[in-house]
């Protein structure tokens, strides 16, 4: 299993599964990150924390603990 925390700068993932439960996948939902969307990797900060994506046509900065609920390919 790679999670998007594991994508490299760079990359073009597709997202295959959200984990996490209630609220916290909510939020992730919410954002536009969905089964199936693909997200471009732009930037990871100097010490990993957050990573910067591009989803659905914006920019959006996630958290190391974030990216690791969302199971890509």
């Amino acid at each position: 299993m790679k999670t998007l925390k594991e994508a490299k700068i760079g990359d073009t993932v597709s997202v295959i599964k959200l984990h996490g439960k209630g609220a916290v996948k909510r939020r992730i939902m919410d954002m536009g990150i969905t089964k199936g969307i693909e997200i471009y990797v732009r930037k990871v900060a100097p010490l990993g924390d957050p990573i910067e994506i591009t989803v659905r046509g914006y920019e959006l900065s996630l958290r190391k603990a974030d990216a690791e609920m969302i199971e890509v390919i």
